[in-house]
């Protein structure tokens, strides 16, 4: 059903302890004026985001994959959070039972704007993860200097994102799925619902017997499934949800 932007169910679940899931995709970033890599809008020198953003373009030409996400991490580097951003951290702070943020993209925003408790099932640009140890750093640094950038050990470095052709990461998934089954309310802001397999989040929540609430700019799959459904930007539906202005 369409509902105002004020939820009371949400507002009372955050105060009484109940567990907390917000799901978050492209719409919460577009807010904050991150550019999109698919489709007209996303060629960089002809290439297509698909011909870029995998093992075998990396295994290639390693300078030229991170010649493109050095120039995509400079225009999200002049990207802002939202007041979306800032209702999912305000709510967080408001919790006194369980919150996961779980998000769909990988411009480090929630991060930026205070969140704490947050899977990034798509990696994040702001990370670096060496093919030698394995290990995981964040550099915001930019630009990175010489490319590609090496690890400590030697190792070369790969931007710590998932690629075409890549599982998402198995232990990112269980958690979310799990904080999925567990909820009392989860809160779907900004995605279309038709990826595979996070779009199965929503569901298992209600299924779980959860509450679900949807913010987008149009009607999803998710919509029929949505105990509230609040059409609008998340920028502005979001802190209304919550309670809060900025």
């Amino acid at each position: 059903m369409d509902a105002s932007n004020r939820s009371d169910r949400l507002v009372a679940a955050a105060e009484s302890g109940g567990g907390i899931v917000i799901l978050a995709g492209a719409g919460m970033s577009a807010e904050s004026g991150v550019p999109t890599f698919r489709g007209a809008d996303g060629l960089w020198r002809n290439f297509r985001a698909e011909d870029l953003a995998t093992p075998g373009a990396f295994a290639r030409d390693p300078v030229l994959v991170w010649e493109w996400y050095e120039w995509r991490r400079g225009l999200v580097a002049e990207c802002e959070p939202n007041a979306a951003h800032s209702a999912v951290t305000e709510l967080e702070n408001r919790v006194t039972g369980s919150f996961l943020l779980v998000t769909q993209n990988v411009d480090g925003l929630h991060r930026v704007a205070g969140t704490r408790n947050y899977r990034e099932v798509h990696g994040c640009l702001w990370e670096t993860r060496c093919l030698g140890c394995g290990d995981v750093v964040e550099r915001r640094d930019h630009p990175l200097g010489e490319l590609p950038p090496k690890c400590t050990c030697g190792g070369t470095l790969r931007p710590n994102v998932v690629w075409f052709g890549e599982n998402l990461p198995e232990a990112t998934l269980s958690s979310a799925f799990a904080a999925a089954g567990e909820c009392d309310v989860m809160v779907v802001a900004g995605t279309s619902g038709v990826v595979y397999p996070i779009a199965h989040l929503p569901r298992i929540a209600k299924d779980a017997g959860g509450y679900v609430i949807e913010v987008n700019l149009e009607r999803t799959p998710i919509s029929t499934l949505a105990d509230e459904v609040h059409l609008g930007p998340a920028g502005e539906v979001l802190p209304d949800l919550v309670g809060v202005t900025f």
